[in-house]
């Protein structure tokens, strides 16, 4: 954050100079997460080990014991205290929506421990993380992406070694709409849609420990005009732009002895990368399908 970020320190000084205690409780936001996210991807020196947000009317921060340094934002400005800031008083940065700029014109979205990448979601969405619970949002947008089909925005880090963690994540869609198309299709035809209203699970193997009680909660909105274009005019099919589907959805894990004792629609050995696919109740290896057996 404007040099480096400068940092915030013991709880004594946390509770006399940054908060004027108040019993009330202040509020995190996506906006708030992403920028404590980059923070500890960006200077782990002055950041390490990924920490819960905590509030404290006014104030949402984390503390860092390792460090001794504090980060917090109050009315939309980020101040931090302790490490090279000293623990006297606490010291400004900048405003949240300036340091967001920066951190959006950089290509950051925040470092959220629990997915391996987000450096390649698509623009416009938000992913944070806070304890367990991941949230993934577009915030009312509809963004357009190359492959809907693959809504799996926050795959999980791949570990150094095998864990021999089994882990089934089902995944439950409690919304779902679309607006820009009606099907009127035969009855023997699927409906293309369907996909994406549909409950669905996946299976880790060699998964890492904290897999075992993480939440991934979506509320995303995809713009698949040009997927479905191909089907104006198709009998029974209209389409009238721009094509949405907005899904709210919920994942859940539980750790499992075998992934392959599971009706899983898929299984991943997240360190191996080798995965397999539920055919007619057998799972074979992904490769295959793709190459028709």
């Amino acid at each position: 954050m404007k040099h480096c970020i400068k940092s915030i320190t013991s709880t004594a000084c946390l509770l006399v100079l940054l908060f004027s205690f108040n019993p009330a409780t202040a509020a995190t936001t996506p906006q708030i997460e992403t920028l404590f996210n980059w923070a500890e991807n960006t200077f782990p020196d002055l950041f390490p080990d990924h920490q819960i947000t905590q509030t404290v009317d006014p104030w949402a921060f984390r503390f860092y014991p390792a460090t001794g340094i504090y980060a917090g934002v109050k009315n939309d400005e980020v101040f931090v205290l302790g490490g090279p800031w000293g623990t006297e008083n606490p010291t400004f940065i900048d405003t949240l929506p300036s340091l967001l700029a920066q951190i959006q014109g950089s290509g950051g979205n925040g470092s959220v421990p629990a997915c391996s990448d987000t450096a390649t979601i698509p623009e416009g969405m938000v992913i944070t993380q806070s304890g367990n619970v991941v949230n993934i949002t577009t915030n009312g947008q509809c963004l357009v992406v190359s492959n809907p089909g693959n809504t799996n925005f926050c795959e999980p880090p791949a570990p150094s070694q095998p864990t021999g963690i089994s882990i089934l994540s089902t995944n439950t869609v409690s919304s779902f709409q679309t607006t820009g198309i009606t099907l009127n299709l035969p009855p023997n035809l699927p409906n293309p849609l369907d996909a994406f209203a549909q409950n669905t699970s996946t299976c880790i193997i060699n998964a890492q420990e904290a897999l075992t009680s993480q939440v991934v909660n979506s509320n995303i909105c995809l713009d698949i005009t040009n997927q479905l274009s191909q089907l104006s005019g198709f009998p029974g099919v209209t389409i009238s732009p721009p094509v949405t589907i907005t899904t709210v959805t919920s994942s859940t894990n539980q750790r499992v002895a075998d992934c392959f004792a599971t009706s899983a629609a898929f299984i991943t050995d997240i360190f191996s990368g080798e995965s397999w696919v539920n055919v007619n109740g057998s799972f074979v290896p992904a490769s295959s399908v793709g190459s028709g057996f």
